[in-house]
C-alpha cells in the first residue's frame, strides 16, 4: 500500500525497468461530472511470490504528487496494460493531460483471440489463468476509509492476474500474425479525442426523432450549455437537466421566464434566477443560428432496392468469417457497415481498410459483386467461387435455372 511520496517514487523506478505494467483504478462518479480517483493499482512482471511487484496507490487523504507516475505513463519503452481501458484512461487524461502510451487493452485483444464481444475480466481470469475472483467488493464505496482487507485483495487482483492474461493473449496474437491488427485498434484508443466530449458535439448523444434545423440548433445550444455548466460545477449532466427535459425545451422553445415555467420536466432550479436566464439565452442562441450553420442529423438513406437480401447474406458471411478466424463479429463489422456495403456503389466504411479488409471486407465485396457464393455443408457455411457463367442473373422464382455450384 503506497501512501508516501518516497514509496511511490521507489515503485515507479522499479516499473521503469519492466517491459510492461498492468494498471487499473477504482473511482466514484455518481455525484460528480469528473470521476473521483480513489485507488490506482499497478503490477510489473515478476514471480507470483514477489509481493513487491504489485502495489496499491492511495491518493485519498495523502499529499501525493503523481507526477512520477504520469512520467512513467509517457515512457514509450513501457507498455501500459489495461482491461476495458476507457474509463481508466479518461481519468489519467484529465489528471495529466496525456493518454498513457503505449496502451494495450486486453478486452480488445481478447476479441481478436475469439473470446467474444466485450468479454469481462472475471471471464478471462477464469479461462486464461484458471483462477476465480471474489467480486463481492465490486460495488464498494472506494472513497471511504479505512478500506477492508477484502477490498484491497479485490483491487489488487485486478492487476496481478492481468499480467498472465496479457502475456498469454499477446503470445497468441503474435503466433497468429495478428499483432498489426491489435496495433490498429490500440492506435485509436491512444487518441485523446476518443475520450473528450466537446460541448458543441454533446447534442449528438441525444435520442431525438426530430431532424428540424431549429430544433437541432436549440438542442446543440442547450446541450453545450449543460456540458460546460456540469464541468464547471463538477456535477452529473442529469443533475442540471435530464435529456427528456432538454428535448421538451427544444420543442417548446420558450422565450420568456413565464413560458419556461410551463415546461413540465424541468427541475425547479432551472425555472428561476441565473440558471433560467442561461437556459433562455441558450435557446435564443439556437433560434438565432443561421440556417446554413444549423446542425444536421445524420441522413437516413432509404435502403437500395434489393439490398435487404444482400445484407442478410453479408451477415451470414460475417458470422462464418468470425468463427473461421476466431475474432468477435462486433470488432470486425457492425450492422451499419454491412448496410453501407450492400447499398453503396463505393462504400466508405472502416471494414474496407486495414486488417478488417483482410479479414472480411474484401470477401464481402466479392460476395456483393457475385464473384462468390455461400454454400452449406456438413462443416457449416463455406465460400464457393463462381465462374462467369454462374454469375448471370436468374429469375429468383425459377430456381431450376440455378446451377449447382451457385447454391
Amino acid at each position: 500500500m503506497i501512501r508516501s511520496q518516497r514509496d511511490l517514487e521507489a515503485f515507479v523506478r522499479e516499473c521503469r525497468d519492466a517491459p510492461y505494467v498492468t494498471v487499473d483504478t477504482e473511482f466514484v462518479r455518481e455525484r460528480t461530472y469528473w470521476p473521483v480517483l480513489c485507488l490506482i493499482q499497478m503490477a510489473r512482471p515478476a514471480p507470483a511470490e514477489d509481493k513487491d511487484a504489485a502495489a496499491i496507490i492511495d491518493p485519498i487523504g495523502v499529499d501525493l504528487d503523481l507526477s512520477p507516475l504520469f512520467d512513467l505513463f509517457r515512457d514509450s519503452d513501457v507498455v501500459k496494460v489495461f482491461h476495458a481501458a476507457r474509463q481508466d484512461v479518461e481519468i489519467f487524461l484529465n489528471l495529466s493531460g496525456d493518454v498513457p502510451t503505449p496502451l494495450y487493452d486486453t478486452q480488445v485483444a481478447a476479441m481478436v483471440c475469439g473470446f467474444g464481444d466485450q468479454v469481462g475480466y472475471e471471464t478471462l481470469v477464469k479461462r486464461v489463468v484458471g483462477a476465480n475472483l471474489d467480486k463481492s467488493s465490486r460495488f464498494s464505496d472506494w472513497a471511504r476509509r479505512p478500506l477492508t482487507d477484502r477490498q484491497l485483495a479485490y483491487a489488487l487482483a485486478d492487476v496481478t492476474h492481468l499480467r498472465g492474461i496479457y502475456e498469454t493473449l499477446a503470445a497468441q496474437i503474435a503466433e497468429a500474425g495478428r499483432s498489426s491488427w491489435v496495433a490498429e485498434e490500440m492506435a485509436a484508443l491512444g487518441q485523446a479525442s476518443t475520450y473528450v466530449t466537446e460541448p458543441e458535439e454533446a447534442w449528438r448523444r441525444l435520442k431525438t426523432r426530430s431532424s428540424g434545423g431549429k430544433f437541432l440548433a436549440v438542442a446543440q445550444a442547450l446541450a453545450a450549455w449543460r456540458e460546460r455548466e456540469a464541468q464547471a460545477r463538477d456535477v452529473p449532466r442529469s443533475r442540471l437537466m435530464k435529456d427528456d427535459a432538454l428535448l421538451e425545451l427544444c420543442a417548446l422553445q420558450p422565450k420568456t421566464a413565464e413560458e419556461l415555467s410551463r415546461a413540465r420536466l424541468l427541475f425547479r432550479e432551472g425555472r428561476k434566477g441565473d440558471v433560467a436566464d442561461d437556459i433562455l439565452a441558450a435557446i435564443r442562441r439556437g433560434l438565432e443560428t443561421p440556417k446554413e450553420e444549423q446542425p444536421q442529423a445524420a441522413p437516413v438513406k432509404p435502403p437500395k432496392p434489393g439490398s435487404g437480401p444482400v445484407v442478410d447474406l453479408l451477415k451470414v458471411l460475417l458470422k462464418a468469417c468470425s468463427e473461421e478466424i476466431g475474432v468477435a463479429q462486433r470488432l470486425i463489422a457492425s450492422s451499419a457497415d454491412l448496410e453501407e456495403i450492400a447499398s453503396e456503389d463505393s462504400p466508405q466504411t472502416p471494414v474496407l481498410s486495414g486488417w478488417r479488409r483482410e479479414a472480411f471486407g474484401e470477401t464481402a465485396m466479392r460476395l456483393k459483386r457475385g464473384e462468390i457464393a455461400l454454400a452449406s455443408g456438413p462443416d457449416g457455411v463455406r465460400v464457393v467461387a463462381l465462374d462467369a457463367s454462374q454469375q448471370e442473373d436468374v429469375d429468383p422464382v425459377d430456381v431450376s435455372k440455378l446451377s449447382a455450384g451457385a447454391v
